[in-house]
């Protein structure tokens, strides 16, 4: 197989860390093993939503061992801020839960210990009193008029511009219908994925003798985990280092700086080395997954496999909060129709809030769950009029020059050399029109 002249294409490279993980001589960050090390654990919601109506943190501090309980009152500033740095919008999630909690699991109180023992059994001592409140669960009842509002803005979803969703509008979606032979319309729906990494999220932050806080970390995004936590904890960012190094398995759900700030406020409360870090249990139910999504797909087909029209509404469920999910429905929005030359397409993109657990970033998000709703769509249509599910696609794939549906020029597509491709490796017959197209030439 010609390289043509690559040194690494096309030929097996060891991965630069492969040799320290076999032999175990990888660095993580729970290999660092500080003098006076603290460790702190969180009191979380027992309810989906509900008015906290008293936090008596007393039984917590008299237990053997702990050292310090936080509640918002010692957080600088109380909210995450991961939005304002990618520039999206308001920030609306606090670090420790004031006044209400949005979703099971969220964390009202941080108990600080000098053993992982001692702070577990403090954070069980401490008594919630809650006064229940409405809840939704569900991204399409989140909509209704009955629905309880569970968001301060005023609605269960986010607001783009003064827009109820991200758009995308392109042709006459209504008068492709109109001239279709046929029209098909699907539902998909995915629930909630964890990433499942083998190491959990989690962080020690040790204070310096300078004054600044050194923080160990197995975050994906050492400078987002840095500029977040100096904003949370009111600190200039030259007061903060953070080292990262190896993460063990991360997959997006280490990108949203949740362990890192209360880690320095309890650090900073203490002047003590502190570790937080995720059970197996928390890590399931409380670190960000990838978004719910539910999907309908309408495509108006013409007899011989060409779609000329496609509607598609998506509800993503970013859970009580925003983290990255505002940014991943926008990338949602612009994905549609997929790589498809379609001449008539009608978007609209929902970020939607519920009660669930806020979720964010996992490989491609705003686009995997996208891309199998709009590929089983494809075999179906494709089933239903007894075509090749591969011809159908190059019938319809978008080729270089070709104006996508949110008006970008498609460029570099090479997606009907790589169905080529795909079919031959497998021995599946395409017709002569279909082994002769190219990503090049003109329709």
């Amino acid at each position: 197989m010609s390289t043509n002249g690559f040194n690494v294409i096309g030929k097996p490279v060891q991965r630069s860390d492969a040799l320290g993980h076999v032999t175990g001589r990888t660095q993580y960050f729970e290999d660092v093993n500080p003098t006076g090390l603290l460790h702190l654990r969180m009191h979380r919601s027992e309810r989906h939503h509900a008015t906290l109506v008293d936090v008596d943190t007393s039984a917590a501090e008299q237990v053997k061992g702990v050292v310090k309980v936080l509640t918002y009152k010692d957080v600088p500033n109380n909210w995450y801020t991961v939005l304002k740095l990618i520039n999206v919008g308001y920030d609306d999630e606090p670090v420790l839960a004031e006044g209400k909690v949005m979703y099971r699991g969220e964390p009202i109180v941080a108990v600080v210990a000098t053993s992982e023992r001692a702070a577990r059994e403090g954070a069980a001592a401490v008594k919630v009193t809650y006064e229940d409140l409405p809840h939704v669960l569900d991204v399409e009842e989140a909509l209704t008029p009955e629905a309880p509002v569970i968001k301060p803005h005023g609605t269960n979803h986010f607001i783009y511009e003064d827009y109820h969703c991200r758009r995308v509008r392109f042709g006459d979606v209504e008068e492709g219908f109109a001239q279709a032979d046929h029209v098909f319309e699907w539902r998909y729906q995915s629930r909630p994925i964890e990433q499942a990494p083998t190491e959990t999220t989690g962080c020690i932050v040790i204070p310096q003798a300078s004054g600044r806080l050194k923080i160990h970390s197995d975050t994906q995004a050492c400078f987002f985990t840095l500029d977040n936590t100096a904003l949370i904890i009111d600190v200039p960012f030259g007061k903060l280092q953070v080292v990262g190094g190896t993460v063990g398995g991360g997959f997006g759900g280490k990108v949203d700086v949740i362990v890192e700030p209360i880690a320095c406020v309890a650090a900073m409360a203490t002047n003590k080395p502190v570790k937080f870090v995720y059970d197996r249990e928390e890590e399931m139910q409380v670190s960000s997954p990838r978004a719910a999504e539910r999907i309908y797909i309408k495509d108006g087909v013409m007899n011989d496999g060409r779609i000329v029209a496609r509607k598609v509404t998506l509800y993503a469920d970013a859970g009580a909060y925003s983290r990255h999910s505002p940014y991943a429905t926008t990338k949602a929005a612009a994905h549609m129709p997929g790589p498809y030359n379609i001449p008539n397409v009608y978007v609209d993109s929902y970020c939607i809030y519920t009660n669930r657990t806020p979720s964010s970033a996992m490989r491609g998000f705003g686009v995997t769950i996208g891309d199998f709703a709009l590929e089983t769509q494809m075999d179906r249509i494709a089933r239903a009029l007894e075509l090749d599910p591969l011809e159908l696609r190059l019938k319809n794939a978008y080729r270089d020059g070709d104006m996508k549906a949110h008006r970008k020029i498609a460029e570099g597509t090479a997606l009907i050399e790589v169905i080529q491709k795909a079919a031959e490796l497998v021995g599946h017959e395409l017709g002569a029109e279909y082994r002769s197209m190219s990503s090049q030439e003109a329709r």
